[in-house]
């Protein structure tokens, strides 16, 4: 991995339309990492297969310690169409896995796609069109999540909303234009070679440390609300708060590892973890000790919970009362539990990243 690495810019210039006569569309290799996806992987591959693509296309596996059919299905889709490659990926850590597949692979553009990611229609070729009008080295859209059951509808409006993630664009949409990171990426290869993948210690976050190193030299990270990947969110409470606390705990990293990455998006989930939590305990002490005064530290957790509640209710107009029920508490889980991920991030997490 060359961190110092300097990425020289490719001239902008204008790509002719998808359907222009004689177009020569460069090779396209989509590698997706996968553990425990028989849900969603057939579907996934087959928005991959069906992409109107005229330029050659494969599709690289990279294949966990799944607990489910998900290796079964892989093969057999491997099977029904030689596009289809698997390997291993012993760890089941994604950077190990996205780095497996990059090397297995061999063509010129690199797609990334999670085994429960839906490319919609003509996303590559979207890609690859931009890659050239822009120059960049790296490019993505908007995680368009949507969600099956009432629950998972429910995060989905939690997921693309500014009250649940802040103002990333590529959860909220916005302008097209450069960008500290982006969704999944569409990669020409020679970036990824010249930086030497993803940096495989960062369980998470892998996406925004290889981008910052890949801005870091030099180069050119795109948004465009062209693209956009339909996004499968987590089944149930307990996989949306495992999925917050890790991604807190990883963003703490990315922050001791790289100075002046921190933000106010990123430290709002801590202070209100540490704010609720101590108004709760403040007011809980006044009552028990018979203080009223100190009964004001409930203020903290009820304006919180009325914050979440009328906020929930402006964000899911429109949506049927399931999903307006569950709507609080699914953006209170992802908020505490960022939040507590964050905070209680363990030092060897970033001791791990500098060997």
């Amino acid at each position: 991995m060359n961190a110092n690495a300097t990425i020289e810019p490719e001239p902008a210039r204008q790509a002719p339309a998808p359907a222009a006569p004689g177009r020569s569309w460069p090779s396209v290799s989509v590698i997706m990492p996968v553990l425990n996806e028989e849900r969603h992987l057939a579907s996934a591959v087959r928005h991959i297969l069906g992409q109107d693509y005229s330029g050659e296309l494969e599709i690289i596996i990279a294949l966990g310690p799944s607990r489910d059919r998900t290796d079964q299905i892989a093969a057999e889709l491997s099977a029904a169409d030689p596009r289809v490659r698997t390997v291993p990926n012993p760890s089941g850590r994604t950077p190990s896995a996205l780095n497996a597949a990059i090397a297995a692979s061999r063509n010129e553009i690199v797609v990334r796609v999670d085994g429960h990611g839906l490319l919609t229609p003509g996303y590559i070729a979207t890609a690859v069109r931009l890659l050239e009008e822009t120059g960049a080295q790296n490019v993505g859209g908007v995680m368009h999540a949507e969600g099956e059951t009432p629950f998972e509808r429910a995060v989905a409006v939690a997921m693309t909303s500014k009250l649940g993630v802040g103002n990333a664009k590529f959860h909220t949409g916005g302008e097209a234009g450069p960008a500290d990171t982006v969704y999944l990426g569409v990669f020409r290869r020679a970036v990824l070679d010249k930086l030497g993948g993803y940096h495989e210690a960062f369980i998470r976050a892998q996406d925004w440390e290889l981008n910052h190193r890949l801005r870091q030299g030099g180069g050119l990270v795109y948004f465009s609300p062209e693209l956009r990947v339909t996004y499968r969110p987590r089944p149930n409470l307990k996989a949306l708060a495992n999925q917050y606390r890790q991604y807190g705990r990883w963003r703490r990293v990315v922050m001791r590892t790289h100075e002046g990455t921190a933000s106010m998006r990123y430290l709002a989930p801590p202070i209100v973890l540490i704010a609720v939590t101590l108004g709760t305990l403040l007011g809980i002490a006044g009552l028990a000790a018979g203080l009223p005064l100190l009964a004001i530290g409930f203020v903290a957790p009820v304006g919180y919970a009325l914050l979440i509640t009328l906020g929930a209710l402006l964000e899911s107009r429109g949506q049927d009362g399931a999903v307006r029920t569950r709507l609080p508490l699914v953006l209170a889980t992802m908020h505490l539990t960022w939040g507590w991920g964050f905070l209680t991030s363990p030092r060897s997490l970033y001791e791990s990243t500098r060997r």
